[in-house]
């Protein structure tokens, strides 16, 4: 039979337990990329999730471009890898780090699907974004 203390004790960790999953699972604003992070949305939309915004001069900073451009595979193009969720789960693309040990497993939707939805993939600010002109614009004089 358990006394009342450690039937408070059980509570006070539940209660805690329920805060701390309240605020993963609550829905998160949209973010805003900022230069230099890498929109991806190849499938989030038709999957009814948020573009993934990756903040790859965050990692540049802690890695080496071949970390990731040559060890992982991933090819030096806005959208020219096909990334989704079996995959990174299996442990390919970013699920060789996000796996719960390095960095946060992929149950953690909200922290990469975090994009305003319809946004394109894209290097957000690139340089080469402000010099091409869209489809169907006039041409400058």
């Amino acid at each position: 039979m358990m006394t009342v203390q450690i039937r408070k004790k059980i509570g006070v960790l539940l209660a805690g337990m329920a805060a701390v999953l309240a605020i993963l699972f609550v829905d998160m604003p949209d973010a805003h990329a900022e230069y230099g992070d890498v929109v991806i949305n190849n499938y989030s939309d038709v999957a009814g999730m948020r573009p993934v915004v990756f903040p790859h001069w965050f990692h540049r900073i802690r890695f080496r471009c071949k970390v990731c451009h040559a060890d992982l595979g991933f090819k030096f193009q806005a959208g020219g890898n096909e990334i989704n969720m079996v995959k990174i789960i299996d442990g390919q693309f970013c699920g060789a780090c996000h796996n719960g040990e390095i960095a946060w497993s992929p149950e953690n939707c909200n922290l990469c699907h975090s994009g305003k939805p319809g946004t394109k993939t894209q290097v957000h600010e690139s340089t080469i974004q402000k010099l091409a002109q869209p489809a169907g614009a006039p041409a400058k004089k």
